[in-house]
């Protein structure tokens, strides 16, 4: 499970030191992709294989779906797999730093079965924009898990 929000820089390679606490779950390969809201998913490269065996074995409606194909192929079409070097760090290829918008300063944030990166400023205002809307979901939470 990952969890908390670091702020690590990208340096001149391009390269994003994993926070420490992420390195051990991501230090046999790992897959960078597209996320939503213009961020990267980190996967585990066991866990990102998981999603893709499940993406396998949708039923054949889905596989003729616009949606689902469209979905696939932005996903896959821009994933890239890598092993963290001796010091944690990635490099962030240019396609996919160009579409989270990450020039330096970034935000990693642990979500519970994947890691995003977002360029600092995007995280920042997707926390601003989120606050009024997370408040009101405690509502809809099941009785006693919060």
């Amino acid at each position: 499970m990952f969890l908390g929000t670091y702020t690590p820089r990208l340096d001149d390679k391009h390269r994003l030191v994993l926070p420490a606490r992420f390195r051990d779950p991501l230090a046999d390969g790992l897959v960078i992709t597209r996320g939503q809201e213009r961020c990267l998913c980190v996967w585990p490269l066991e866990g990102f294989r998981a999603a893709t065996a499940q993406l396998a074995a949708t039923p054949l409606t889905a596989l003729t779906s616009k949606t689902a194909r469209d979905y696939q192929r932005l996903l896959f079409a821009g994933a890239h797999d890598e092993v963290p070097d001796r010091q944690g760090r990635v490099t962030v290829p240019q396609p996919l730093r160009e579409y989270a918008g990450l020039v330096r300063d970034c935000a990693v944030i642990g979500a519970n079965s994947r890691v995003e990166i977002w360029s600092a400023t995007a995280w920042a205002e997707y926390l601003s924009a989120q606050e009024d809307t997370f408040s009101a979901l405690s509502q809809e939470v099941p009785p006693g898990l919060l």
